[in-house]
């Protein structure tokens, strides 16, 4: 299936398409918000796998519908080495499928679902994760994508 294209501003009020990253590898994870526990631990995660990622030509991005100013307060705060994009209308997170219904105490409300797409260097998503764990979730992506590519 061909990935949804977008065109989104980063933390830097940089632009980003999804043609930028043709002919790479992408790993694109959607995170419901900046500053909260899971979200930090992921966001933390992917950081500390960037490195690795870059030295195999895979590129990361973050999305949620948080500001630009929040999110450059977010990487800022803990150091975010990737770019994290703010849609704020959700256009690009219903296009992924990571606009749903959740729960917290009890009430449902439609919110930002922690899905991750991996994209190969045709523009095809391959593998979507659909129940992350935050902890551990940046290993497991690097991990998946080196045991299929070339």
């Amino acid at each position: 299936m061909k990935a949804p294209n977008f065109e989104l501003l980063d933390q830097n009020g940089q632009k980003h398409k999804l043609k930028d990253y043709k002919g790479k590898w992408l790993v694109i994870y959607f995170y419901p918000r900046d500053n909260t526990p899971g979200c930090t631990i992921e966001a933390c995660s992917f950081r500390d796998y960037n490195e690795k990622m870059i030295e195999e030509d895979i590129k990361i991005i973050g999305i949620s519908k948080d500001t630009l100013k929040s999110h450059n307060n977010f990487a800022s705060k803990f150091k975010l080495n990737f770019p994290i994009l703010s849609d704020e209308k959700t256009d690009v997170i219903k296009a992924y499928g990571a606009l749903g219904i959740k729960k917290m105490f009890g009430k449902e409300y439609t919110g930002t679902l922690r899905k991750t797409f991996i994209i190969n260097p045709k523009g095809e998503i391959i593998k979507v994760y659909e129940k992350v764990k935050p902890l551990n979730h940046a290993k497991e992506v690097f991990d998946y994508i080196l045991s299929i590519k070339d």
